[in-house]
Order: structure tokens, then sequence, then C-alpha cells
């Protein structure tokens, strides 16, 4: 699979979205390649560059600047970046929202050892980041936050350990939120076993959507990485406890969840969700597995129409 455009040139390039870059050649065939530029809408594309915890985040905004009613924060899973989210952006343009997003540390175009993190707390430093970046540009109000596994969690993190004061006070979306990965204990095990003599193992690409064109499209997707760092699995260990151990929220998230997800332990997470929040509405979807960003066409218009029905035109 050929690709027009270098991610470290490329993020190099860019600006904070306050300065208002024009997209240069290079972040165009970006966004055809993964066919996030919508040429038939009007709206403003921007791409930009914030540092944080020393890292060089790459952003991503749409945003229909003369109809624009709310904003959507799209917030991506491990081993994803922005591009794969589409359908969402989509659907998200489609209720008249701005939506803005940025690759993870480590993740996408953005820099950082692959899909690795020292501690989940420089995750919320970058939702902090992003959240600084749509004010400097005055995205509209109200925020809406939106999250695929474990970008679920991050928002999860967000909310429980900081809602009073999130600037977010819209809805919350949670695709197939992370708490546990499946199978946690045997991950846990390995996790001890291996660390003293490596630092990562070699990526199994699931079946994780039903989408029969998304695997061969992730395997051959230039930003995909190739492994699961150790790192990220001990920063994950340390993240549970804290969430589980978190307080009660009185927000009440939209979640959407498929039960041929075979990639979170799906029964406890959405056990830990009714703990933590206040009555959490849930959609379960019998055949779904864990990408919902990336299921097939009939599965996604069924959970966006249950998500229009709790969020258009709302103002929570």
């Amino acid at each position: 699979m050929s690709v027009a455009f270098d991610p470290d040139h490329l993020r190099a390039s860019l600006k904070p979205l306050a300065e208002w870059q024009p997209l240069s050649e290079e972040a165009k065939a970006y966004q055809r390649f993964y066919r996030t530029d919508f040429p038939e809408r009007d709206v403003w594309r921007g791409m930009g560059r914030f540092d944080v915890d020393g890292y060089e985040l790459v952003s991503h905004c749409w945003w229909p600047a003369e109809t624009a009613k709310a904003t959507l924060f799209l917030v991506h899973g491990f081993y994803d970046h922005t591009g794969l989210y589409r359908h969402v952006i989509e659907w998200a343009l489609d209720l008249g929202f701005a939506v803005i997003a940025c690759d993870l540390p480590g993740h996408g175009l953005s820099s950082g050892p692959r899909a690795s993190i020292r501690d989940f707390s420089e995750y919320q430093d970058a939702l902090q980041g992003l959240f600084a970046e749509a004010r400097s540009i005055a995205l509209p109000q109200p925020w809406h936050l939106c999250g695929q596994s474990t970008g679920g969690a991050i928002i999860v993190d967000h909310v429980l350990n900081h809602g009073e004061n999130s600037p977010a006070q819209g809805q919350l979306i949670l695709l197939a939120p992370l708490v546990r990965p499946r199978a946690w204990g045997w991950s846990q095990f390995s996790y001890y076993l291996l660390r003293p003599f490596v630092r990562g193992i070699a990526r199994r690409f699931s079946e994780n959507s039903n989408d029969p064109d998304f695997l061969p499209f992730l395997q051959a997707d230039p930003l995909q990485p190739k492994r699961l760092p150790t790192a990220w699995v001990g920063a994950l260990s340390r993240w549970i406890k804290r969430v589980e151990y978190a307080k009660k929220s009185p927000r009440r998230p939209l979640i959407v969840q498929g039960q041929a997800d075979m990639t979170v332990d799906w029964q406890h997470n959405l056990q830990v969700m009714k703990w933590k929040f206040d009555r959490p509405q849930i959609l379960l979807l019998a055949e779904a597995r864990h990408h919902l960003a990336n299921e097939t066409a009939e599965m996604r218009e069924e959970y966006f129409e249950f998500l229009n029905k709790r969020i258009k035109g709302r103002n929570p």
C-alpha cells in the first residue's frame, strides 16, 4: 500500500490549530488516504501540532463553521489513530457538530515509542492539551466526549477524577470501553513473567470487526504499530486499580457494546460502568465485535440511531 505522506515530515510541518494553517499537499494526501477529506462537505479541515509531556501530538479538526452547534471530542483506541474514524466523524458532522481529535502519544502521526506510554496520566495530559487546542479556536459548546476502547477508558478516567471541573459537560459516548481486557488474569501473569526479559511482543491482528474490508486495511495501514510494549501493559495495570477505586460520578453515559467482543472483558467492564455512573444507557449488539467505529454499515446505523435519539438537539 503506497502512501504520499511521511509521518515525521508531516508532523514537523504542522503548527498549532490557532494559526489556521492551510493544509499542505502532504496533509491533503493523508486525508485522502484515510478518506477523511470529505470533499462533498463544506467544512474547515485543520491539522495542528501541540506539545504534551515531551510528546509532539497531532490534532485534527473538522468544523462546519457557519452552522456548527456543538463539538465532539473523539478519542481513539489502542493501536489506532484518528484516520480510522471517518464513520464517526461523518456521523457527528451530519448532526451539525464540529469534530476535534488528536493522535495519542505513540500513535498515528504523533511522536513517542509506538503504542507505549509511561503512565496513563499522560493520556489525561493529552486530553487536557486537546481541550486547550479547542479553546484556542473557540469551538462551539456544548462539548461532547466520544471514545472507543482505550479512548473510552481515557474519558472514564477524566470524568471520574476531574468531572466536576471538566470543560466537556455534554454527552459521554463510550464505544466498547476498556476497563479490563479479556483474559486479564493471564495477561498480568504473562506481564510479570516477561517484564524482566523483553520490552514487547509481536502484535497479533485479530478479527475485531465484521466488515470484511477492515482487517486487510488495518494490516496494510502504514501507521499501525507492530508490537505490544510491556510498558503499556504495566501502565494499564496501575490504571485499572485507580479507576476501579474511583468515586462514583453523577454523569449518565451512552454505552455501545458488542457481545461478540473478544478484546475486552465486556461483562466485567459494563458492571464497572454501572457502579461508577448514574444509570448508564447501554445498547448491546449481539453480533458486533470490538472495533465498533469500523463495524458493518448495518451495525453502525443501529448504534448511531440509538445515539441520535439521545444526543441530537440536547444541551445536557
